[in-house]
This record gives structure tokens, sequence and C-alpha cells, in this order.
């Protein structure tokens, strides 16, 4: 595992997309803080860009830093949500501005894929991470499933878990207020 935590890394710090193994279906990912990796993704799923994506980070801890104040209630989910969560929430900063939604919101997750997490502590910054099919296709739960389009489209593959099935469904996502409000957008 260390071997493709190096690779992987690598090819994030030279601008490069990567697919990816998540906690939830294999993903693909790039620097959430540029524009110009954003951008690949964007064209690797044929996907409009008013579409925003979601970003793993790898602690909790680090949300202020990508976010200019974080509703208390994201505390209280993210403590007592016990499956993936995604968490939007307004007022991004710091990141890609094609990353971040245009009423500038970002939806975080906490990442708790041993591999990823680790990937993205060495890193040092969030990675994106949007499901590795084109807009409108199915998700993949083993890496089997993926399409040879994407396979083929992004810059690095890794080498981990080709075998192992992932959940079946994506994450909760809950979209938060500055005010505390929140609503479920995906359960």
């Amino acid at each position: 595992m260390e071997e493709e935590i190096r690779k992987t890394v690598a090819a994030l710090k030279a601008g490069k997309t990567i697919l990816y193994p998540t906690d939830t279906v294999w993903g693909i990912g790039c620097d959430a803080t540029s524009s110009r990796a954003v951008e690949k993704i964007y064209k690797i799923k044929k996907r409009v860009e008013n579409k925003s994506l979601i970003i793993l980070l790898d602690e909790a801890s680090k949300i202020k830093k990508y976010v200019k104040q974080v509703p208390e209630i994201a505390v209280d989910l993210l403590l007592s949500i016990n499956t993936p969560l995604t968490i939007i929430y307004p007022q991004a900063k710091n990141l890609a501005k094609n990353v971040v939604a245009k009423d500038g919101s970002i939806a975080i997750r906490i990442i708790e894929d041993e591999f990823s997490k680790k990937v993205i502590a060495e890193f040092g910054k969030p990675i994106v991470s949007t499901s590795a099919n084109i807009t409108g296709g199915s998700n993949p739960i083993v890496f089997s499933q993926i399409s040879q389009e994407i396979k083929d489209a992004v810059d690095y593959v890794v080498n981990l878990h080709h075998k192992r099935i992932s959940e079946t469904k994506p994450s909760t996502i809950i979209k938060l207020e500055i005010s505390g409000e929140f609503k479920v957008i995906r359960s």
C-alpha cells in the first residue's frame, strides 16, 4: 500500500487525475485546489461545470481551512451519523473556483477509507471525489465495472482493491446553511 500511496501523491502533485477506491464507490479525483486538474475531471466525466463536485478530507479539523464559517450543527452531524456523510457547507475558500458550486458552497466528506485517508494526509490538500463513470452512468462498486473509457482517460489508476466490493450506494448528502438549518439532499 505504501508504494501506491507514494505514486498517487506524486500524480496529484503533478496535477494529474487519479482513479481510486474510496469508502463508497470507485472515484475519479485530483487536487481540489487546482482549477486545471478539476477541469480535466469535468472532461473525463462529460459533466457540465455548473454541477459542483465533492471533495475529501482526511480529518474534520481541516474543514475550517476550506470553509469560512463551520456551522455548529456540522460537528453534531459528523459525530452522530456513522455511514459515509457528505456535508455541503456555505462559503467555501482556498479551493479551485470550478470545484465550488455557483452559490459558493462546497461538498466535503471526511474519508474513512485507509488508503484515501493516508493519500490526503501525505498530499496535504483535499482531493476531488466523483464516481468513476460518465455522468448519468451507474456507480461502479467494483473495479471491473468501470468502463475502459474512464480507465483510459485518467492519468493514474491506483493498483489496490480491484477485487473489493464497495458500499453499494454513494454517501448521504446534507446541505447546511449559515443559520444552522439543514436539509437532506440524498439519503
